[in-house]
């Protein structure tokens, strides 16, 4: 019998995805879990498996298309006999969490700790169990059986009669005075509705080349084509997708909702680099790379322990302060298709040589772009490391539902001041952004003292952990 598999919801709420590479063709076999395609989110690549053995009767979407969650992607000819499980993979898409789930704290680490501090006002991300969207209910006196296509929706056109087919929701009403020619019927997705709206593209004055006459993003673009400026010749235009489009509207909605403050601090770092040097030479180290960041991260989770506010977040919805007894800590990492921040699950349990493990295979993974969605989220502080890219500093910006961020500048050689005589000593510049409604002025400044206190001294990390 022939199956189809859709495109799954693969987490975070997933809509669409661009499809990257068929690792199959047409006329291969495959079994049950072997990899097939490689599709692109809007966080990164993820291998979809197929749940079925067959053989491959037609492959349903080309390299580079972006398919919507829900649509057919591969056909696979399969024997009758079927397992139970493999039916009901066949059409099963996950609905998206609901608004407010949060994702639990570590995987393999303890549970989650939460303490909850009742606030006045503010913003955030409610805890919670993640719910499916309830159903929406037709309109009165619209049918509710199946139909065609749902997806398709007739809008700007009179009632039909009740003789019509049952293949479309029904539209909205149209004032008795607009006459029935001024507006015909437009059959278009959600999305592609959507793109009409951005791109300012009337869809009544599109004739649609899709199935049953609907409209397909590729008409729409079309429309759109002869009011756009001819690009010049030296321009290059690069379509806003996947990483970017998730990074781009992250920071505009954490810019635009938690006002931020950003503190700086120059700290002598001379005796954390020979700490460095030391690591690398001990076993416990051997097959990992230590850098400074380790110690930088060790420094943040011991600063964090003595500060937990710092690791909270603002629930907008409860009205609370949620303050996480469990560090998920986050390293920004710069990938060629984005800046990506997965996170170190229960960084808080780690010995040392466990965290330069976990750092090592994050950022490894990440510039591979194989990080997967969970592992991007539920983080509880992040760090980037802008010293990689030869910078002093900057003002990093806040990852939705954190409370601070930490920037580590580059290490370099400077003259300063060491009991009373000019020295060359290792300088860094570290910069904490943090969210003002949590973390106010003398707190945000308690936890840089410390974690340069640390960096300077490596040793008090041992006396404060």
């Amino acid at each position: 019998m022939r199956r189809e598999f859709k495109l799954p919801d693969v987490g975070e709420g997933l809509t669409e995805a661009e499809i990257v590479r068929w690792h199959v063709k047409a006329g291969d076999e495959v079994k049950v879990n072997q990899i097939v395609v490689e599709i692109e989110t809007a966080k990164s690549i993820v291998e979809l498996p197929i749940p079925w053995d067959g053989v491959v009767a037609g492959l349903m979407a080309d390299e580079g298309q972006t398919v919507e969650v829900g649509v057919a992607i591969i056909a696979v000819d399969t024997a009758e006999e079927t397992t139970v499980a493999a039916a009901a993979a066949e059409d099963m898409v996950p609905n998206p969490p609901a608004e407010g789930a949060v994702e639990p704290g570590a995987h393999g680490s303890p549970a989650p700790k939460e303490e909850r501090q009742a606030v006045l006002v503010g913003y955030g991300v409610k805890t919670g169990a993640s719910k499916r969207r309830p159903r929406k209910q037709p309109p009165t006196g619209i049918p509710s059986g199946p139909v065609a296509n749902p997806d398709r929706v007739e809008v700007a056109a009179p009632p039909a009669p009740e003789s019509a087919p049952e293949t479309l929701s029904a539209p909205p009403e149209v004032p008795a005075a607009a006459p029935e020619t001024a507006r015909r019927a437009a059959l278009a997705k959600p999305p592609v509705r959507k793109l009409a709206k951005d791109l300012g593209v009337d869809l009544t004055s599109i004739r649609g080349t899709g199935p049953q006459g609907s409209i397909t993003r590729e008409d729409v673009h079309a429309a759109a084509e002869p009011v756009r400026a001819a690009p010049r010749g030296d321009e290059e235009r690069i379509p806003i997708k996947g990483v970017r489009k998730m990074t781009a509207q992250a920071m505009v909605s954490s810019a635009f909702t938690a006002p931020h403050v950003t503190e700086f601090l120059q700290v002598d770092v001379t005796a954390t680099m020979e700490a460095v040097r030391r690591l690398r030479t001990l076993q416990d180290f051997a097959e990992v790379k230590v850098s400074p960041l380790l110690l930088v991260a060790k420094a943040v989770l011991t600063a964090v322990r003595r500060h937990p506010m710092i690791n909270s977040a603002w629930d907008e919805a409860a009205q609370e302060i949620v303050v996480k007894h469990y560090v998920n800590l986050g390293i920004a990492a710069a990938t060629p298709r984005g800046l990506v921040v997965p996170n170190v699950k229960g960084a808080h349990a780690l010995s040392l040589p466990a965290l330069a493990t976990e750092l090592a295979q994050l950022t490894e993974t990440a510039r591979a772009g194989r990080t997967q969605p969970a592992e991007m989220s539920g983080g509880t502080f992040t760090i980037t490391n802008v010293g990689v890219f030869g910078v002093d500093t900057g003002t990093p910006i806040l990852n939705p539902g954190e409370a601070a961020i930490l920037a580590f500048g580059q290490v370099r050689d400077m003259p300063w001041v060491v009991d009373g005589e000019l020295a060359v000593r290792a300088v860094t510049t570290l910069a904490l952004s943090f969210d003002h409604r949590i973390i106010d002025g003398e707190l945000g400044s308690l936890f840089l003292r410390d974690i340069g206190a640390m960096l300077e001294d490596p040793l008090r990390m041992l006396a404060w952990s």
